[in-house]
């Protein structure tokens, strides 16, 4: 037990680095877990080191919240808050958008976890009946996604160029080619954007408006709702569920929208370890490295894995306020473009670091391919195609 709570207490610390820096991912430590686990499991044993990565990316999904909306750096889960969330921080109340990601965040995981008995029977049953035809689900959310923005015409290039060039860099010898390609589309590009617009950012408040119970139900209904998507679907990811969750009312305001979005978050991670137990696929780079570690992902592991959920959820949801109160008074004081610029360099240095000069050329391609769908109006999200075409080739070839 003394074991576990040190592998909470510091996997929570790593998923509070992971989250509020911009272009360090949670799948970067993971992949250093996997690359060293001959040595680590000389101390610690797999049952351990799962709940560090647990615990790591549950808060994670709490945290990353801060760069999204305070630096315009969101990443894939978090792209669809950075518009909303971009526009309250310009009002002075940059604080409160992180504090309803954060509601949905909480309140999704619980959800989630209330109906975890109801998942455990319908995921395998439900993964058995579209196991043969997730090529053409997939094809048709795509479809949906393109041809729901306004400019389909620009929508559905942006997603086939996203696609080309994810089947490049996919099928290429780069090391660990998700880093530049994701942190390119959806992390230097809209900080370069940020640049471009030459942001200021006003004093900031540290009060949240109160939402009618009926907007938070909405919210996180849909988010629970949108998020078994993901559970059963590879290459979707949150924006995707969130645009489909979307489809589910006519009218939605900013602040249900980053509700959703952050409940969205955490339920698609927990749902990764549910995934894991009932159908033995894991849907993140995190759950992938609890499957090398794992042999098997007991009923006892499961049960273990929910409470740690449920402990660091709550910690992180309390140590996300604190951070988000003290990143709201620091936003007035400091540099915002020299604080991009900063971002961006760091980004570039763990490209080189951790894919080479191959990774740099990664890096400065899809932050051009990222930037485009500023310049015509166009959803980012539609650069998810970079996962989604793929995946959609891989079944088909």
């Amino acid at each position: 037990m003394i074991e576990i709570i040190i592998a909470m207490l510091i996997g929570m610390g790593f998923g509070i680095f992971t989250g509020i820096c911009p272009g360090v991912h949670i799948n970067l430590v993971t992949v250093l877990i996997i690359s060293f686990s001959a040595m680590l499991l000389e101390i610690a044993s797999p049952i351990v080191i799962s709940v560090f990565i647990i615990s790591m990316s549950i808060v994670h999904t709490f945290t990353n919240a801060i760069p999204a909306i305070f630096l315009g750096a969101p990443e894939e889960s978090t792209i669809l808050s950075v518009l909303p969330g971009h526009a309250l921080l310009l009002e002075g109340r940059g604080y409160e958008a992180v504090k309803l990601t954060l509601i949905g965040g909480l309140l999704g995981l619980i959800g989630v976890i209330l109906v975890l008995p109801l998942l455990i029977i319908i995921i395998p049953l439900a993964y058995s009946l579209i196991e043969n035809i997730i090529v053409y689900i997939l094809i048709l959310i795509s479809i949906f996604l393109v041809f729901r923005d306004k400019q389909k015409v620009w929508a559905l290039t942006f997603f086939l160029i996203s696609g080309v060039l994810g089947i490049l860099v996919l099928t290429s010898n780069i090391k660990d080619p998700l880093f530049p390609l994701l942190s390119g589309l959806f992390g230097t590009s809209g900080l370069l954007t940020s640049l471009k617009d030459k942001v200021n950012i006003p004093n900031q408040e540290i009060k949240i408006e109160d939402l009618p119970n009926k907007s938070i139900f909405k919210s996180v209904g849909s988010g629970l709702f949108a998020s078994l998507l993901c559970g059963l679907l590879p290459g979707l990811g949150g924006s995707q569920a969130a645009i489909t969750a979307s489809s589910f009312s006519k009218e939605w305001s900013r602040r249900e929208w980053l509700i959703l979005v952050g409940s969205i978050d955490s339920i698609v991670m927990f749902l990764s370890i549910v995934g894991l137990y009932t159908i033995n696929k894991a849907r993140s780079g995190s759950i992938v490295a609890i499957q090398k570690l794992l042999k098997e992902l007991t009923l006892n592991d499961l049960i273990l894995f929910v409470g740690v959920s449920l402990v660091v959820g709550a910690i992180a949801t309390l140590l996300t306020i604190g951070i988000a109160k003290y990143a709201a008074t620091l936003m007035t004081k400091i540099n915002y473009q020299a604080t991009c610029i900063a971002i961006i360099i760091l980004i570039v240095v763990l490209c080189f670091i951790l894919s080479g000069v191959f990774g740099f050329c990664v890096l400065v391609v899809s932050t051009l391919v990222g930037m485009l769908p500023a310049f015509k109006g166009v959803g980012r999200n539609h650069m998810m195609g970079c996962l989604l075409l793929p995946v959609i080739l891989f079944f088909i070839l």
